[in-house]
């Protein structure tokens, strides 16, 4: 591209350059006449980490992972197969619930498509397939309005029931 002259240049082939990098969130490239480009890059925000065929990925706010050669022990760590959008319909459940995902440390998403939250605090949530934001929203509610230091384990699973383990 340091070649090219700037009026024939190809906008996919800058495009792909850039999207191809996992660690851009977005950007923007701008023609500064008369020989120079002005991109500006804005670098992912690192939301959780992931084993998949022996190698760490970290998993970015842009839906892309990242191969990396240590585990990040400030972000919550993913077991089982899942995919991306199964992340962020559980991720954007908690930003509607007001769940805060910096409590998170660990999340276990089964082949049923549901998922257990292991928080800081050691409590383990178990959500179901479906409701997932009615389901935060009446854990956090619970645990509000109870003296929780004994419970361990909510189970959220059964649908107008909520079922503690100590």
């Amino acid at each position: 591209i340091k070649s090219e002259n700037i009026l024939f240049l190809n906008r996919v082939r800058i495009k792909d350059v850039i999207e191809k990098n996992t660690l851009v969130e977005d950007y923007s490239v701008f023609r500064l006449y008369p020989s120079s480009l002005n991109i500006i890059i804005n670098k992912t925000n690192f939301l959780a980490v992931t084993e998949k065929d022996g190698n760490i990925f970290l998993l970015g706010s842009n839906g892309k992972m990242t191969l990396s050669d240590e585990i990040n022990h400030n972000l919550p760590f993913i077991f089982g197969d899942f995919n991306i959008e199964n992340f962020f319909e559980l991720k954007n459940a908690m930003d509607e619930s007001n769940f805060d995902f910096k409590n998170v440390k660990n999340l276990f998403f089964f082949k049923s498509g549901r998922w257990d939250i292991e928080t800081k605090k050691g409590y383990l949530i178990r959500l179901p397939n479906k409701g997932l934001k009615k389901s935060l929203k009446t854990f956090i509610s619970f645990f509000e309005m109870n003296n929780t230091k004994e419970i361990k384990e909510i189970d959220l699973r059964q649908n107008n029931q909520i079922i503690t383990n100590e």
